[in-house]
């Protein structure tokens, strides 16, 4: 009987070690404290339209004063996440620029968490069911147009992972009413992992940051996926052949303008810039040094997901991209 005793005690120790282990491991990988909230001079407000048979959410933050004719400004989250989530993993970087620079931001939520985006592979429920993202996103943005009246020749995309796949989609079929977009994390899926359809009538301003040390999007290209088991997307081009992409589909000729600059964490930022006379630029900002996720100075991304550098600070570098984008 005592035999049987301490075996079981000693099941209940191995038992504990082994939860606490875990617990440890997912504080360390998994775990990333939420930022301070910032002081902000606006109000946040949630809407829904419907779009499609679906009653779309959205959360919208509009700055104190803000004027019209104001840029707008949307941006989408990640897979299996939501609009309020993304305010909290860009570190509210936008709603902060939102108050400095004069404009308006819009996080909307995809169906049941999943961007319908270009991929064949991966997308979940909106992909099985086809949900119409590019509709639903154009009339969001038609509505805050005469809601709080927003330039229409101003409106910008922006979205992280998932999120940046769906941009590029916009960038393809709805550039007359995106005059640009920001892809962050993500790829152009290779020709046999494509199904959008481009306009034909080329494309919206295209910025697309990634970090070389990403382990779910692979910087160089090939297979999305998160240990060969999670988050599987199916084959990606290289960030560089991304940008060539949608340089060649705007008939941007010539090698890109290049340059270089080391920031803090020992990162290294290289920068390659595309242009032509119809006032469109594709730019490919390569975060040497940077994982899955946008690098900022607000919030640390889970370790699970590679290095999570500090600078560039990436919702600056997105608005400075679309702030210099005019009508064309």
């Amino acid at each position: 009987m005592r035999t049987v005793g301490r075996f079981f005690l000693w099941s209940l120790i191995v038992v504990a070690s082994s939860a606490a282990a875990l617990s440890a491991l997912f504080g360390y990988f998994v775990y990333s404290p939420d930022p301070e909230i910032p002081r902000l001079s606006g109000v946040l407000t949630k809407g829904t339209i419907e779009v499609g048979g679906l009653a779309r959410l959205y959360r919208l933050y509009v700055p104190g004063g803000l004027a019209k004719g104001a840029p707008l400004v949307v941006v989408m989250h990640g897979s299996g996440q939501n609009g309020a989530q993304m305010r909290i993993e860009t570190g509210y970087g936008f709603d902060r620029l939102a108050d400095k620079n004069g404009f308006a931001v819009v996080y909307p939520n995809a169906y049941e968490g999943y961007w319908n985006a270009c991929n064949i592979v991966g997308g979940g429920a909106a992909d099985g069911r086809d949900v119409d993202d590019v509709g639903f996103l154009v009339a969001l943005t038609d509505t805050l147009i005469g809601d709080i009246g927003v330039d229409p020749g101003r409106v910008f995309a922006t979205g992280i992972s998932r999120g940046g796949f769906m941009a590029f989609r916009l960038a393809l079929e709805a550039p007359t009413r995106f005059r640009a977009i920001a892809a962050v994390s993500a790829n152009v899926p290779t020709p046999e992992n494509f199904k959008c359809r481009p306009a034909g009538n080329g494309t919206s301003s295209v910025m697309i940051m990634n970090g070389t040390d990403d382990p779910l999007v692979p910087f160089d290209g090939g297979e999305v996926n998160l240990f060969g088991l999670f988050y599987r997307n199916g084959p990606v081009l290289s960030s560089r052949a991304s940008a060539q992409y949608f340089a060649d589909l705007n008939n941007i000729a010539g090698a890109p303008l290049t340059n270089e600059a080391k920031v803090a964490d020992g990162v290294r930022v290289e920068r390659a810039l595309w242009r032509n006379d119809a006032k469109l630029e594709i730019e490919l900002v390569a975060v040497h040094g940077g994982g899955h996720g946008i690098p900022q100075p607000y919030r640390r991304a889970p370790r699970l997901l590679g290095p999570s550098p500090s600078e560039p600070n990436g919702p600056e570098v997105i608005w400075a991209f679309f702030e210099r984008q005019r009508a064309r």
